[in-house]
């Protein structure tokens, strides 16, 4: 349900848009702006309880796993996310031939 909740994230993009930034910077934020608002789903509500925020001093954004099943849920999130970007490429090069990257 969670990975779901992603996929219709990601949708809303267009393919040239998550070209040129990586599906697992995307997931990150989408994360970000679950966890900065109160959840309403149960896939909002399973990330408030498996996943936390840190930020550091450079004003990066960390994702930290509350337990060994929010570890489980990131590297979820985060394998999905390369699929996805798998997918687009995928797409892209299907009507290429080789003399295109010449």
């Amino acid at each position: 349900m969670i990975l779901k909740e992603l996929a219709k994230y990601f949708q809303s993009f267009k393919d040239e848009e998550i070209q040129k930034t990586s599906c697992s910077k995307l997931a990150a934020t989408w994360i970000k702006n679950v966890l900065k608002k109160e959840p309403q789903t149960n896939a909002e509500k399973i990330i408030h309880t498996e996943i936390t925020l840190a930020e550091n001093k450079a004003g990066y954004y960390f994702l930290i796993a509350k337990s060994s099943s929010g570890r489980i849920l990131i590297n979820a999130i985060y394998k999905f996310a390369l699929s996805y970007e798998q997918q687009i490429l995928a797409r892209w090069l299907q009507d290429k031939k080789p003399k295109d990257f010449k």
